[in-house]
């Protein structure tokens, strides 16, 4: 018995590489952080007023911080729902009851009226908060750096 073994002699290697699955794995990649990417950000945007010496609050970043936000046409919000600041204190007050942190963050638009932002505060001290943090941005005409984080200024 003999065996035969035929070579195929059309067959030859590819040297280049397959770059269609690396893009179909970007596509998804693109796909995924799209969507994923709005929801990342906390509560409302709104443009903070500048200051030359801000104050980090890295606290505010947390994912159960109790983030109020005042925008340019004196809505109030509470994390991303909208509500009267007369509704403000109940609200805030039930957030924080199991919390020994009662810090709250006020985050306003620089146009916002004074009197809105006034209003949202006076309101978060009838709900019994010890804290409350105003963020601001720094300003690009600034030549220091923020400063560590430090506790958020009694009012």
């Amino acid at each position: 018995m003999k065996l035969i073994i035929k070579k195929q002699v059309g067959a030859s290697v590819v040297a280049e590489p397959n770059v269609v699955p690396m893009i179909d794995v970007m596509l998804v990649l693109l796909i995924i952080f799209m969507v994923v990417t709005p929801m990342l950000s906390k509560g409302v945007s709104v443009d903070l007023v500048k200051t030359m010496n801000p104050i980090a609050m890295q606290d505010a970043d947390k994912e159960d911080a109790v983030l109020v936000a005042v925008t340019r046409n004196g809505e109030v919000f509470l994390g991303s729902s909208k509500l009267a600041p007369a509704d403000l204190p109940g609200k805030v007050k039930d957030m924080l009851t199991s919390k020994l942190n009662k810090t709250c963050y006020v985050k306003a638009d620089s146009r916002a009226r004074y009197e809105k932002v006034v209003e949202v505060v006076d309101n978060l001290r009838a709900a019994g908060v010890d804290n409350i943090g105003l963020l601001t941005d720094l300003d690009a005409k600034s030549k220091t750096k923020p400063l560590a984080d430090a506790p958020p200024a009694a009012m």
